[in-house]
């Protein structure tokens, strides 16, 4: 295990796979998982601040709790619907071409979200945005899946690069009340500069890919149109239902389930399909990636939830409620350091276990909605404890078996996963919450329901992990 995935090292090297050693990394690679884990951070920094800033948007912009949601679910969908291609992409084209390419799109159009003055245009940007996340993070996770070979290292790095992800989610949430205490057009003025310098960094270490060996095969662009599609219609459906007719709703869901019948339909038959089907038969993926949904779609709708309470019933600040849910960004210091122990010692499953419950435990601490700093501590600790050993774990068992030249494929679902179910989430939440003529108190607890209910859906999820042994489970990531 000396070289980086054998039979790849012996049809292309790279400068950064070469500087993998069994027993350390050199300083070039370890450089280069540095610029990775700052797009992940950048890109999870982006969604959580956007969370903190919305009442101020709403404020200025005029938007109603339901419009309010489409800046936070136009990324997650454009996201989610196109993450396959991206994936798809980085295995044809090019992982640091893709990279490359897509940040810099990410750039410009989070720019032009601070200039917006209509709500429409503030959403179209989102919605550019999470394209240009949909091509850039499987190409950054699929260039760590094929550089450190499946192991030890592998896990070590890919927790590094979770954890990283975890705790820009959840430290984002204190910097968008700091900056949108400024004004909370800096929430995305911010991540063009953050952009600017790992462009550099990006475009002086990572280098160039081989060609691929499968460039002859082509992109499923119908498979992902259709699929964005789908989404968007089902989540639509979802925020619709308390404004509008059942007729209207219930058109609305069948035309989603109409295009997601035609998604599945279109890659049974694709030349080259968006997704392999088969690749669902891994149970162990298909678990991680609902997990991912779960686990994602409740902490977006407590947050979601949290704000509004905090910022809206109880008149906080946005510097206030960014620095109590601080708290919660514990996880970006237990996920590298705790999490790599817990699951060498008991393995995946008992670790995603164990993230779930302490969510419930979270979400059900947080329901008394006290009027307090010291009330909220509680749920915030053990909301923050509760990401760091899920969202790694989860990531490891979503791309761990699965053969090299799909890892960017296997990155692409479980990043949907993670998007369509931030969408799904908040857009059940918004739904609740806009149920009501007026937020009040037993509103927002309504709406607190939603995160408390996935969070038990997860823990029932993850009961089928506890069957693998837990030396089985440390043998597969070594």
């Amino acid at each position: 295990m000396g070289s980086v995935t054998r039979g790849n090292h012996e049809s292309k090297e790279s400068s950064v796979t070469s500087t993998v050693t069994q027993e350390r990394l050199t300083g070039r690679a370890w450089a280069v998982l540095f610029v990775l884990c700052g797009a992940i951070f950048l890109e999870g920094i982006d969604i959580s601040m956007m969370g903190v800033a919305l009442p101020s948007i709403r404020a200025e912009l005029g938007l109603t709790t339901g419009e309010l949601q489409w800046i936070v679910s136009g990324y997650a969908l454009s996201y989610g619907g196109f993450v396959l291609l991206g994936g798809r992409a980085a295995d044809l084209l090019g992982r640091r071409r893709m990279f490359v390419t897509w940040l810099v799109v990410f750039l410009l159009f989070s720019g032009l979200g601070g200039f917006a003055t209509e709500g429409w245009v503030l959403i179209l940007a989102r919605f550019v945005t999470g394209i240009a996340a949909a091509f850039m993070t499987p190409a950054g996770l699929s260039i760590i899946t094929t550089t450190y070979p499946e192991g030890p290292q592998r896990t070590k790095a890919l927790l590094v690069y979770a954890g990283t992800a975890a705790g820009g989610f959840s430290l984002g949430m204190v910097t968008g009340g700091l900056l949108t205490a400024i004004d909370w057009r800096w929430v995305f003025f911010a991540p063009v500069i953050v952009s600017a310098a790992i462009l550099a960094a990006a475009i002086a270490l990572i280098p160039r890919d081989t060609p691929s060996a499968v460039r002859g095969q082509g992109f499923d662009l119908t498979g992902a149109l259709t699929l964005t599609g789908a989404m968007l219609l089902l989540v639509a459906t979802v925020v619709r239902a308390p404004d509008v007719s059942s007729t209207q709703t219930l058109a609305t869901g069948a035309g989603g389930l109409v295009l997601l019948t035609a998604f599945v339909l279109i890659e049974q038959r694709a030349a080259s399909p968006l997704i392999r089907l088969g690749l669902l038969r891994n149970v162990a993926l298909v678990r991680a990636n609902v997990g991912a949904i779960l686990l994602v779609g409740s902490f977006v709708g407590f947050q979601f939830v949290a704000v509004l309470y905090l910022q809206e019933l109880r008149h906080w600040s946005e510097w206030k409620t960014g620095l109590a849910m601080m708290v919660i960004g514990i996880d970006s210091v237990l996920a590298p350091t705790l999490t790599p122990w817990l699951v060498q010692r008991f393995g995946n499953g008992r670790v995603v276990f164990g993230g779930f419950v302490l969510a419930v435990l979270a979400y059900a601490a947080f329901l008394p909605l006290g009027t307090t700093f010291a009330a909220m501590l509680p749920a915030f600790l053990l909301l923050g404890l509760a990401f760091a050993l899920a969202y790694g774990p989860l990531t490891i068992a979503a791309t761990e078996r699965v053969a090299e030249d799909e890892q960017g494929l296997a990155s692409g679902v479980l990043t949907t996963s993670f998007q369509f179910g931030s969408a799904l989430g908040l857009a059940v939440v918004a739904a609740v919450l806009s149920a009501a003529d007026e937020l009040t108190v037993e509103g927002f607890r309504n709406g607190l329901a939603v995160p408390l209910t996935a969070a038990v859906l997860g823990v029932l999820v993850a009961i089928g992990g506890l069957r693998v042994p837990v030396g089985k489970q440390v043998s597969a990531n070594g």
